[in-house]
C-alpha cells in the first residue's frame, strides 16, 4: 500500500460525531495529511478548505479536490494562517476547524523525509520544503542550547549527555543521516531491556518539534481558530504529545467558562466573555480497537469547544504554554 492508503485518521467517529459537519457547512481542515477528516466532511456534504505545509499531500490529494464537485479547496501553507487562508478563498467565517497535530505515518515512512530512525535518510525533518534542515541544527546550535532544545522539546533527563556526544562526534565531521545520529544517541542515553521506547525517540521528537516550530504554530492556529470560527462553530484538535495537549488545554480552558472566576484583583464583573465553550469533561481518547488496529492513536487526546459570540480574547502564546527560546538560538538555524 502506498503510504496515503496505510494512513488511517485517528479517531474519525469521535472527531466527525463531535464537529457534527452539515451540508452546505464551510469547514477548515487544517491538517489535510492523506485527507482522512476532509472525505468524510465531504461525505457529510460539507465543503473543506484543507490546509498542508507538505507540497507532497496536497499533490496527492489532487484527484480527491477534483472529484468533489467544487467543495475542496487544497492549499499549500501553514495552520497558523487558516484564518487569513479561508479569508483568501471568500470565508470571513467558517462553520468548524479541525486539526489533527503532530507528524503523519507518511512523512514517517519515507526516508528522504529523515523523519524516523527506523530508516536511514538524510537528516532533515521539515515538514515543508523551506528552512533549516535537523542536520543544520545538529551541526549548528551550541551544545548548551542543545541540550535545551532536547531538554525541553523532547523531555530527555539525558539531554546534556546527548548533546556532549553529539559535539564530540560533529567534531570528527557533520552529522547527516539518521540512523548516524540515532546510534549517537544510543550510546549517550544507553538501553536497557526493559525500555519501552528507543534510546532516539525524544531526542528526534525534541528536533523535529524545533525544526518545524510545531508548538508555536499550534497555538498560533488555535488563536487562528479563534478569529475565524462563526458562532456556533466547532473546534476539535487531536494532539499526540503531552507539550501539545497542554497548549490546547490552557489555551481553552482560559477561553471558557472553566476559567477561575474574579478575585480581589480581577473581579468577576471585569473578566471578558468567554470566547469558547467546552465539549466534554476534559478529553476523549481512543478505545481499545481503535488502539488495536492503529497503533498510532495510544497516545492521541481529543479535545473540541464551540465558538461563543464573544470576540476573540488576547492572545499571547508563551502565556499558552509554548517555550521560550532566546532569540540568538533561533537565529543560529534561521
Amino acid at each position: 500500500m502506498s503510504g496515503a492508503e496505510r494512513h488511517l485518521p485517528v479517531m474519525l467517529a469521535e472527531v466527525m460525531e463531535t464537529l457534527a459537519p452539515v451540508p452546505g457547512g464551510v469547514y477548515l481542515d487544517g491538517t489535510f495529511g492523506a485527507g482522512g477528516y476532509t472525505r468524510a466532511i465531504l461525505a457529510a456534504g460539507g465543503s473543506v478548505i484543507a490546509i498542508d505545509r507538505d507540497p507532497t499531500a496536497i499533490a496527492a490529494g489532487a484527484p480527491l479536490a477534483a472529484g468533489s464537485g467544487g467543495r475542496l479547496t487544497l492549499v499549500e501553507g501553514r495552520f497558523s494562517d487558516l484564518d487569513l487562508i479561508a479569508a483568501e478563498h471568500g470565508h470571513e467565517r467558517v462553520d468548524g476547524v479541525v486539526l489533527d497535530v503532530g507528524v503523519s505515518s507518511m512523512q514517517l515512512d519515507d526516508a528522504h523525509r529523515g523523519f524516523s530512525f527506523r530508516l536511514d535518510g538524510p537528516l532533515d525533518m521539515r515538514m515543508g520544503d523551506t528552512g533549516p534542515t535537523a542536520a543544520e541544527v545538529v551541526n549548528g546550535l551550541e551544545p548548551r542550547d542543545l541540550a535545551r532544545v532536547i531538554a525541553v522539546l523532547g523531555e530527555e533527563k539525558k539531554a546534556r549527555a546527548v548533546a556532549a556526544a553529539i559535539a564530540r562526534a560533529r567534531a570528527a565531521g557533520p552529522i547527516e543521516s539518521t540512523t548516524a545520529l540515532a546510534e549517537i544517541v544510543a550510546r549517550a542515553v544507553g538501553h536497557r531491556h526493559t525500555d519501552r521506547i528507543h534510546p532516539a525517540t525524544r531526542t528526534f521528537q525534541a528536533l523535529r518539534i524545533f525544526v518545524n516550530r510545531e508548538l508555536d504554530e499550534l497555538a498560533q492556529a488555535l488563536a487562528a481558530a479563534e478569529r475565524v470560527l462563526a458562532e456556533g462553530g466547532c473546534l476539535v484538535v487531536v494532539a499526540f504529545h503531552s507539550l501539545e495537549d497542554r497548549i490546547v488545554k490552557r489555551f481553552l480552558a482560559e477561553r471558557s467558562e472553566t476559567r477561575p472566576r474574579g478575585s480581589r484583583h480581577l473581579p468577576e464583573a471585569d473578566r471578558p466573555a468567554p470566547s469558547f465553550a467546552l465539549l466534554g469533561r476534559g478529553a476523549l481518547v481512543p478505545g481499545e480497537a481503535e488502539i488495536e488496529t492503529n497503533p498510532r492513536a495510544r497516545s492521541a487526546r481529543l479535545r473540541a469547544a464551540r465558538r461563543t459570540a464573544a470576540p476573540p480574547l488576547p492572545f499571547d502564546p508563551h502565556a499558552a504554554g509554548v517555550p521560550e527560546f532566546p532569540a540568538f538560538e533561533m537565529g543560529r538555524v534561521s
